[in-house]
């Protein structure tokens, strides 16, 4: 449970330490930012429960940063969740109705979150794996860190 910086200045300072030729892990790590720093610094495997968990509470993780369905902001939204996602949420349904699928207590609405943060965590390490054997990790952090600070 410590900062995110000083897990990021431990992680400088062990991860070197590690083998190289073996997987390197670390354990319930999950928000998209500390992903993209930890692999950065060397680290492999992550285990999190933050893309279901949130998905059942009515947060999506997007391109553009989170998105909290429960906003009343949301209630008349007919954009697609995240237009540059593949999953099944953003094809076919809207902010809107995602909106009230959590109002209206349905199962749907959690089954539908889960798949699309899933499906994002799966896009995001797919890319940055890309990216990195493409000699780009660094920039790619870059990029998308600004993407998730900067306003929807």
């Amino acid at each position: 449970g410590e900062a995110p910086d000083q897990m990021y200045k431990t992680l400088d300072v062990t991860v070197p330490l590690l083998p190289s030729e073996k997987p390197r892990y670390l354990m319930g790590v999950g928000r998209p930012e500390d992903i993209l720093e930890a692999v950065c610094r060397g680290i492999d495997m992550f285990d999190c429960v933050m893309p279901t968990r949130n998905g059942r509470n009515a947060m999506a993780f997007t391109s553009r940063g989170p998105v909290r369905l429960r906003n009343a902001v949301h209630q008349h939204d007919q954009r697609p969740l995240d237009e540059e996602c593949a999953c099944v949420a953003c094809q076919r349904y809207t902010r809107s109705y995602l909106r009230h699928l959590f109002v209206a207590k349905e199962m749907l609405g959690p089954i539908l979150l889960s798949l699309h943060n899933l499906t994002f965590y799966q896009t995001l390490v797919r890319d940055l794996r890309k990216a990195i054997i493409a000699g780009q990790g660094a920039e790619f952090r870059a990029n998308q860190l600004a993407r998730w600070q900067s306003p929807l």
